[in-house]
């Protein structure tokens, strides 16, 4: 891969003034080798092999940051999903033995985050499962670094409404934890999640994966919205190819930086995520982008078709600029981390339901948005599966993390700081539909997955 030198001054510029950066690197590890029937020892050799890899990732992510002049900004571990690894372990503590396993070996290892802490039940729960999902409170409420998720849904298996019904109630004893809800923070429900995600909280190490792959998530919210303010009298056309050829440059350094690092450390390149992923940091929003496509604010009429527009320039743009893209590549859209979502929520211009139309047309779903303290787990439950409904039916990667924010009612905020931002409190439907959720079951796959 060569690089002119116009296009080397280009990316000097959108680090330098529109904070363009790599957002993260995942190292994903496989654990499987290391199953055990007792948890103590599964818990020490992973706490053993994964310290190790993550010290090697940020020396190396470090080194590799500073000689290139591009940003390096999180360093990551994802493994395994937990269920498969505690599968025969007979004690009852074995998900938070490895828990705290897993947590130590991010301290020691200097990564900001791993994840894997989950299980993929889409189509039934194993004992397995069933004991990770019941730690999740006691787990992400007393570890630090530790990420979890569940794949509830898929288009090819339907949904487990069983699971999602008690996934309600773990959520309200999640918020209940830890100050400020921040467990849930570090929890996702997901539909059709993808193996190879370099992004928190839902990272995991998929079963296809090598025994290790370093995958490298990519932004640039500020580069997409200079060019977009660049362009105030483009039509809608010439805007999806400004954005397509801005993501194109973009994905070219993250996949260079991802080839680079992968080799020092010896391991297989995964995949570019070209996911845009806005931050708290002024000027890095998705919000912005769209408001500079001529939104007066983020959740007013149009706001659905311009991120459809502009998720559809971003995936042709990564595709065109690499053959390896993957993981969830489309637009997040955080409530608690983009200033003008939070803005928009603030001053009325966007509710829930405007925000669950939005994820019809984007990658990630719902995120880190606050609901009141009081909402059931029931209606925690429904929000749940609307959401995971909008994925299995369209065939693609929806997800929710939500916090249910205990002593909080609408108009309230949260702060849970660095990352992870401010969440205002969104007002939830006051009409029930608990009922449904209590029915349980599962909910049939779409005909469309009916493919052979």
């Amino acid at each position: 891969m060569e690089f002119g030198v116009e296009e080397v001054f280009e990316t000097a510029g959108m680090i330098l003034f529109e904070n363009f950066d790599i957002r993260a690197v995942t190292l994903g590890v496989n654990l499987k080798d290391l199953i055990d029937r007792d948890a103590g020892r599964l818990a020490e050799e992973a706490n053993e092999r994964l310290a190790g890899l993550g010290q090697s990732l940020v020396s190396e992510a470090c080194a590799l940051s500073e000689s290139m002049g591009l940003p390096i900004i999180n360093k990551r571990l994802s493994i395994t999903p937990a269920a498969w690894l505690i599968e025969p372990c007979a004690q009852k503590d074995a998900p938070l033995l490895l828990a705290q396993g897993l947590d130590a070996a991010a301290i020691e290892g200097g990564v900001d985050f791993i994840g894997g802490f989950g299980a993929l039940v889409q189509k039934g729960t194993t004992a397995a499962d069933r004991r990770i999902m019941e730690s999740l409170p006691e787990v992400l409420g007393s570890t630090q670094r530790l990420c979890g998720f569940l794949n509830l849904a898929s288009t090819l298996a339907g949904m487990n409404m069983d699971a999602i019904a008690r996934l309600g109630h773990i959520l309200k004893d999640m918020a209940a934890a830890a100050d400020n809800a921040v467990a849930c923070a570090k929890f996702v429900a997901f539909c059709n999640a993808p193996e190879d995600n370099p992004f928190m909280a839902g990272a995991f190490h998929g079963g296809g994966e090598a025994d290790a792959a370093l995958n490298v998530g990519i932004s640039g919210p500020g580069v997409v919205r200079a060019v977009v303010d660049k362009h105030p009298e483009a039509d809608l056309t010439e805007l999806s190819e400004i954005i397509r050829r801005t993501v194109f440059k973009i994905t070219r350094g993250g996949e260079l930086v991802g080839r680079e690092l992968a080799r020092r450390l010896g391991v297989a390149f995964g995949v570019v995520d070209i996911s845009l992923a806005p931050t708290t940091a002024m000027g890095d929003s998705v919000g912005r982008i769209l408001e500079g496509m001529g939104l007066e604010r983020v959740g007013a009429p149009g706001t659905t078709a311009a991120l459809a527009l502009l998720i559809d320039a971003v995936k042709k743009g990564g595709a065109m600029a690499s053959g390896r893209v993957g993981g969830l590549s489309g637009t997040f859209i955080p409530v608690s981390e983009d200033e003008a979502m939070i803005e928009a929520v603030e001053t009325g211009a966007l509710t829930l339901e405007k925000l669950e139309a939005m994820t019809a047309v984007c990658s990630v779903g719902l995120d880190m948005f606050a609901v009141p303290g009081d909402t059931s787990p029931g209606t925690l439950s429904a929000i749940i599966a609307d959401e995971l409904a909008i994925g299995m039916a369209n065939d693609k990667t929806t997800g929710v993390r939500v916090i249910p924010a205990p002593g909080t009612k609408a108009g309230d905020s949260v702060e849970f700081g660095g990352l992870l931002g401010r969440a205002p409190v969104m007002p939830v439907n006051r009409f029930s539909g608990e009922a449904f959720v209590a029915r349980g079951g599962h909910l049939p796959a779409p005909i469309r997955s009916l493919r052979n």
